[in-house]
């Protein structure tokens, strides 16, 4: 169970006590609703050339309705768009392979996470 909570202004009527997980590092100002309260972890960037093609983070909706309330993975694509003759084209299947070396890597520091207790 976490040891410390977080301050969550909840439709700007009240303020809300949550627990909040040692990993989290939002600051929580997008929350609204109860259900729109999420930790998230620190950000990994799978990038080419510099520029990010994904953005990937452990992610909780301690108080979903709809969806899953465990620890996840959130991932998110950044719109990466480019024009590349032959030789760029190789680089980006390169990039691709390595982040989906670090993706292997983060599911498996992801699962030794959860094993070892966290949430």
């Amino acid at each position: 169970m976490p040891d410390r909570t977080v301050s969550v202004h909840v439709l700007r009527t009240y303020r809300l006590e949550v627990e909040e997980p040692d990993w989290c590092v939002d600051p929580h100002e997008h929350a609204q609703h109860r259900s729109d309260i999420t930790h998230y972890g620190p950000e990994h960037r799978l990038t080419f050339n510099g520029a990010a093609l994904f953005r990937v983070m452990l992610a909780q909706t301690p108080m979903a309705r709809k969806a899953s309330r465990d620890t996840r993975a959130y991932i998110e694509h950044t719109n990466f768009t480019a024009t590349l003759d032959a030789a760029g084209l190789y680089d980006l299947a390169a990039a691709l392979d390595s982040a989906a070396d670090q993706l292997r890597d983060f599911a498996d520091q992801h699962e030794a996470f959860l094993a070892g207790g966290g949430q």
